[in-house]
């Protein structure tokens, strides 16, 4: 197991260790793990081809990690809980060793079908434990497996499956989420008419809706389990051998396919998991995301699983089928750690105390924020309401591409600072730099968010496609890795993410980072959520253009709420950062992971209508009414 930062002063003496020789850092974290074969160079990289390589010649497979490593010790430890959408169903749990043993049948269920090292396996499957078997049944025989989110339509589903070129598609005869029955079996029919290279389809029984299977083509997941033999061997795989692909959004183009490599990946989700949760052995834990998404794969299934923890996996919605459900089951399960969004803590704030005041929360050690940076009012609510004004905040900043955590307090040692994602982890070196490339030296500086060296946890390249790779990460400034946000460093050193660049506006020569803005809006106490977009401005260059979502807004009120909302941002940050614009509306267009799409603002204030890729809305009828009205 992983040796556990303990004290501020070991997270210094780390990471000094880890920036001076980044390689011996990162081989001797590596030791803890079991290899077939111990790798003959630690590090061979240039970020100019791009070409990075961990561990370069190790042998090993991930779920041996996971397993054998872990079972002489934890077979009948809890491994996952499973909590399903409807509180009033019986929650599933899994011991590490009946885990082992649903992985290994499906293991050859998939090489039954001829799954062999290197296939893509693509899976589109709700929240529920096949999904995680699935996927670790694929690492076990070296498949590489393409989780798609069970809420993407059709078309998403089929030109993610034709870009991966998988011939095996796992699926369900429906999901539920709140009240909601979603029929993917409908869904993934359709995609697989568009996509041709689907041969055979997998679908679980979750719903017990009838649905039409095809001969030849269509299995039961539990037909095909029932008679399997639950000894697999694994596949030795490089640590430089493939281990998932993982489609992410782009302004334009198509959806990339970021790919994650084995050994680097691994040894970089357990040890930041571990290190930023401050986990402890019979812990319990709580991510409380999607595994459709990367936050899902590091920190639900691969993280902590690689660690010997104990992680729930939630197939609901927090207001389902009342807004205290995440409430109910961390004291149903004396979590620990929890991990969530802030798009789900502003909805709970909306919801009221009252479904929070009730319940005691004792066993939280640690909370977590993920997705975006977390506003200030956000947090105090969290601190204080869930929290209870006990438990440190982890506001991380990552992303899809970095495989694992990057700049975060590690729970109870670095002092957490609102709205601050405050210091890099070990191993992590971060840069700012303004828009010619020059770096930016000490503190109190903002600009361009890159890193200098590499980490294990990096994604390699895009699938089939590494001239889009290099042109989207390292053409930008040569010789860095170029993150795409924008960064404030404060007189403490502490990180501040300020979005995506093209969410920072130039009012007047003065950069404003929209999420500072947004906040500011925020700490109104009429206003739900809001975001920010810049305009072209004739004389400022850019002006600042507001959409503002304020629930049962009475309309002969606005002028005075806009007038009110412009001083309180002129009071809280400057008059410059006054919004030009404000606009009320009904909610806000988001991608199901819930980052709000400003490129899509952006493009509504311009009077555009090409928004390019917009298959990751949640709710994308919302771009008819803001263009309507």
């Amino acid at each position: 197991m992983i040796t556990k930062i303990s004290t501020l002063g070991g997270y210094l003496h780390e990471y000094e260790k880890s920036v001076a020789d980044p390689a011996k850092f990162w081989s001797k974290i590596a030791e803890n793990f079991y290899w077939r074969k111990n790798w003959d160079k630690t590090l061979e990289w240039n970020f100019d081809e791009p070409k990075i390589e961990w561990f370069k010649g190790g042998k090993l497979n991930i779920t041996e990690n996971i397993f054998e490593r872990n079972l002489f010790l934890r077979a009948r430890q809890k491994a996952i809980i499973w909590e399903p959408n409807d509180p009033e169903e019986e929650c599933r749990s899994y011991t590490y060793d009946e885990l082992y043993l649903e992985v290994n049948k499906f293991a050859n269920v998939l090489r039954d079908m001829g799954v062999q090292k290197g296939d893509r396996v693509t899976i589109y499957l709700p929240m529920i434990p096949e999904l995680a078997v699935a996927m670790l049944a694929c690492a076990k025989i070296g498949a590489i497996h393409s989780i798609v989110f069970a809420g993407f339509s059709a078309r998403a589903l089929a030109e993610r499956n034709n870009d991966a070129k998988a011939k095996i598609l796992i699926t369900a005869d429906g999901g539920f989420r709140g009240n909601k029955v979603i029929p993917l079996k409908e869904t993934a029919d359709e995609a697989a008419q568009m996509a041709q290279d689907i041969e055979k389809m997998i679908v679980v029984k979750r719903t017990g809706k009838e649905v039409n299977m095809m001969k030849d083509r269509d299995f039961w997941w539990e037909d095909l389990m029932q008679n399997a033999s639950p000894s697999a061997s694994i596949e030795v795989m490089d640590a430089e051998d493939p281990l998932f692909i993982l489609y992410t959004s782009g302004s334009t183009g198509k959806p990339k396919g970021v790919l994650h490599t084995t050994g680097g990946y691994m040894v970089y989700a357990a040890y930041t998991f571990k290190n930023v949760f401050q986990y402890s052995d019979n812990d319990i834990y709580f991510c409380a995301a999607d595994i459709g998404w990367i936050t899902g794969h590091s920190y639900i299934i691969y993280g902590p699983l690689l660690e010997g923890a104990t992680t729930i996996m939630f197939e609901g919605i927090p207001t389902f089928p009342e807004p205290d459900r995440y409430w109910k089951i961390i004291e149903k399960h004396k979590v620990n750690q929890f991990y969530t969004s802030p798009t789900a803590i502003r909805a709970l704030i909306a919801e009221g105390e009252q479904w929070i005041e009730k319940y005691e929360l004792k066993s939280l050690k640690v909370l977590g924020t993920v997705g975006e940076p977390i506003n200030e009012e956000a947090w105090h609510w969290y601190h204080d309401h869930v929290g209870k004004n006990r438990c440190p905040i982890v506001d991380t900043w990552w992303q899809t591409e970095t495989g694992g955590i990057m700049i975060s307090p590690l729970a109870g040692i670095i002092p957490t600072k609102p709205a601050f994602a405050t210091l890099p982890l070990p191993g992590i070196q971060p840069v700012v730099v303004d828009k010619e490339g020059n770096m930016l030296e000490g503190r109190n500086v903002e600009g361009n968010l890159c890193i200098k060296h590499p980490w294990p946890g990096m994604a390699r390249t895009l699938w089939g496609n590494a001239k889009r790779f290099k042109e989207a990460y390292f053409s930008t400034f040569p010789g860095l890795y170029f993150t795409g946000d924008g960064v404030k460093v404060d007189e403490d050193g502490y990180y501040r993410i300020l979005g995506r660049i093209d969410d920072v506006i130039n009012v007047s020569g003065h950069r404003l980072g929209t999420a500072e803005i947004e906040n500011a809006l925020n700490e109104h106490p009429l206003v739900a959520e809001s975001a920010v977009v810049g305009f072209p401005h004739p004389i400022k260059g850019q002006g600042i253009y507001a959409f503002v979502v304020v629930p049962d807004l009475a309309p002969d009120i606005h002028d005075e709420l806009r007038n009110s909302l412009k001083k309180g941002v002129a009071k809280l940050i400057s008059p410059i950062a006054k919004p030009d614009e404000i606009r009320f509306v009904k909610e806000l267009p988001k991608t199901r992971s819930g980052k709000i799409m400003r490129r899509i603002l952006r493009k509504i204030v311009e009077g555009s209508t090409d928004f390019g890729d917009i298959t990751t809305l949640v709710n994308p009828e919302i771009i008819k009414d803001l263009t309507e009205n």
